[in-house]
């Protein structure tokens, strides 16, 4: 069951990342966007959930001061929130996403 909030959680920090100016957002904003798409999670999973990302080439994350982290979507992970591509640990968003 983890696996499957983790995978979702995952696809709504990188359909975000590819709806904003900027195509970046820290660590603060990604957890208030997964909260209000019902994943009521801490900062700590949300960087951890960066990392994870960063680690799959979806994102590149900056540290930004003592704590806070920059996520900036990749070309790869663009490809990944609109479902042109597919990596496990990421759910696969729907038709017309």
């Amino acid at each position: 069951m983890r696996e499957i909030f983790d995978a979702d959680q995952r696809l709504v920090i990188l359909r975000c990342l590819n709806q904003i100016q900027g195509y970046s957002a820290n660590d603060s904003i990604l957890n208030d966007v997964l909260y209000t798409f019902g994943h009521n999670i801490s900062r700590d999973a949300v960087r951890t959930h960066m990392r994870w990302l960063e680690e799959q080439g979806l994102v590149t994350v900056q540290k930004i001061g003592d704590r806070t982290l920059v996520a900036i979507i990749t070309e790869r992970g663009v490809d990944v929130a609109t479902g042109k591509a597919r990596v496990d640990g990421v759910k696969r968003p729907g038709p017309g996403a």
